[in-house]
């Protein structure tokens, strides 16, 4: 017996090993082919080939194949990487966005102490020059490329406000730009803390630890997390965020990939500031990767109630790597295992070793894993929330008169930079609202700006007539296809009345931000927001809290 299992041993080691030669085979002969075919491409094309670009647009390909977080980043992308990862980049701080009437590029949104908003750069502002090069009939892109540069430079500026129609000029110096992560937090309704977290960044943990200690102080004594919108970052953050609220050397995430240097398990590493304060964690289908593990972790541990809706779904993980000539690969090496032991990852983009296929895991693959206190969790499409509650939805005329780029219209947009040429201050986030009457004006100045949009309903009427022309049914349906579209008509001025209190809070928001920033707008937006009122009401039940963190009795 003892010498069949050491045959069976050699057989299988001999297989692995062979499997192994033939892979290695199969890699030498493609490298070799891929190397043979530029050469001939290189020496026969009817054109000279521009190497960089060529080889670039292969390697990119060849990654499109595994999954959309393997990305290669050539010598003038660098930086990108490099800011993805930080959060940090050098320019004015500021977004700018294209105005289609106008076709030029204007100033959207200064950032908080940052230089464009300290040289004193206004929403609306047309981008006339940077230095010597013209900024008109540029795009976006271009246009940021040039206000971006090395920390420490100076250019000059050249706009012209809206308002005056005066051309300015502005000599602005370049300095590091630090997204804000944590762009607000301050205290609600019965002592409730509340912590707006939008990324993961190099150093959130300890804004995140400094802002909850603050609302400690204040004395809070619950706390809304929110983490709706973030699309992760730093892992070890994340670590480190959960670890405020669970005890020493706790296990919070585990990678697990190919080889074993892939694999690790991260932490808890500090005492924490408070195991007991009730917590509620915002989510959404934008909170992804760090988040997904801040809040599934959380929710594993049994620490706090999570709300909102079902999040991302991203289980894998990316490691930069440095490449030769000053080229970056970020690469996927392995997924992630939160406390539970389940991954949260919702597509599949490989199967049977073929690279580029997607599926998104169905719920009724997914697999039944339990938290610390022995409730129910699934692995697969993210993290399912503990309490379901869906926010309100921008509707299609709000969306159309927001929306920015080619096909937009900016009517909104100049209404509201309008407004801010005629009022130098404005109340409080919380206390500013747009009156009855200038809300008309708003009104007016869309119906005589001509706008027009395409509601969802009648766009899928549109669908379902070439549906049944296409099947030989319209004819017999023509009267009832014709009613209904009569039905569906819309006036702009009675959808306006009909979503008055949406859209005069979209206008209200875009006002407050270009007074008190990203900030104010948050605080001011606080007072609409479905999911945090429900979390607030499940915060000053401390039982139903309980309760939601207790397994449920099985007969």
């Amino acid at each position: 017996m003892r010498r069949l299992c050491i045959l069976l041993f050699a057989i299988s080691a001999s297989v692995v090993t062979l499997a192994q030669k033939n892979h290695n085979l199969e890699v030498a002969k493609n490298l070799d082919i891929f190397n043979q075919l530029y050469k001939n491409l290189d020496l026969f094309y009817v054109d000279t080939l521009n190497p960089n670009e060529v080889v670039t647009t292969g390697i990119k390909a060849m990654l499109r194949s595994l999954d959309p977080y393997t990305e290669y980043y050539p010598e003038s992308e660098t930086k990108n990487l490099k800011m993805m990862l930080t959060g940090k980049y050098a320019g004015i701080g500021a977004l700018i966005r294209y105005h289609r009437k106008l076709k030029r590029i204007v100033i959207d949104e200064p950032y908080e102490g940052m230089p464009a908003a300290e040289a004193g750069l206004k929403k609306g502002d047309i981008v006339l020059s940077i230095d010597d090069s013209v900024m008109t009939d540029r795009d976006v892109s271009y246009v940021s490329s040039h206000l971006r540069g090395d920390a420490g430079t100076k250019f000059v500026l050249k706009i012209q406000r809206p308002s005056t129609g005066k051309k300015m000029e502005f000599k602005i110096t370049r300095r590091s730009i630090k997204l804000p992560e944590l762009p607000y937090y301050g205290m609600l309704e019965g002592n409730i803390g509340y912590i707006n977290l939008n990324q993961f960044t190099e150093g959130c943990a300890r804004e995140v630890r400094r802002a909850f200690i603050d609302l400690k102080k204040q004395g809070a004594t619950a706390l809304v997390f929110d983490l709706r919108g973030n699309g992760g970052g730093s892992e070890m953050e994340a670590v480190d965020i959960v670890n405020l609220w669970i005890g020493k050397e706790q296990t919070v995430v585990e990678n697990r990939g190919k080889i074993s240097q892939a694999n690790h398990a991260y932490k808890t590493r500090l005492e924490p500031v408070d195991t007991e304060m009730p917590l509620v964690v915002l989510v959404n289908g934008e909170t992804a990767s760090a988040s997904e593990i801040t809040s599934g972790a959380l929710q594993d541990l049994d620490r706090a109630v999570i709300l909102g809706t079902r999040t991302y779904g991203k289980g894998l993980v990316q490691i930069p790597l440095d490449m030769p000539y000053n080229t970056n690969l970020k690469l996927t090496t392995s997924k992630y295992y939160i406390p539970s032991g389940r991954c949260i990852q919702a597509i599949n983009y490989s199967r049977n070793g073929s690279g580029g296929y997607r599926e998104r895991v169905p719920d009724s693959l997914t697999h039944v894993f339990h938290t610390a206190a022995g409730r129910e969790v699934r692995d697969g499409g993210g993290i399912t929330p503990d309490v379901e509650v869906r926010n309100d939805t921008i509707p299609n005329i709000g969306y159309y008169l927001s929306a920015s780029g080619a096909d937009s219209t900016e009517v909104m947009f100049d209404w509201v930079v309008d407004y801010i040429a005629k009022h130098p201050t404005i109340a409080s986030p919380r206390e500013f609202h747009l009156t009855d009457a200038e809300f008309a004006d708003f009104k007016q100045q869309v119906i005589k700006s001509g706008f027009t949009y395409d509601p969802v309903s009648q766009k899928q009427l549109k669908d379902l007539e070439k549906t049944a022309q296409a099947e030989g049914y319209y004819e017999q349906a023509r009267e009832a296809f014709e009613l209904l579209e009569s039905k569906l008509k819309h006036d702009v001025g009675t959808d306006i009345d009909k979503h008055k209190d949406i859209l005069r809070q979209m206008i209200e928001l875009e006002i407050i931000t270009a007074y008190y920033y990203q900030r104010g707008g948050i605080e001011a937006g606080l007072q609409h927001d479905k999911q945090l009122k429900e979390a607030i009401r499940l915060l000053q039940q401390p039982e139903t809290y309980k309760k939601m963190l207790t397994p449920k009795k099985t007969a």
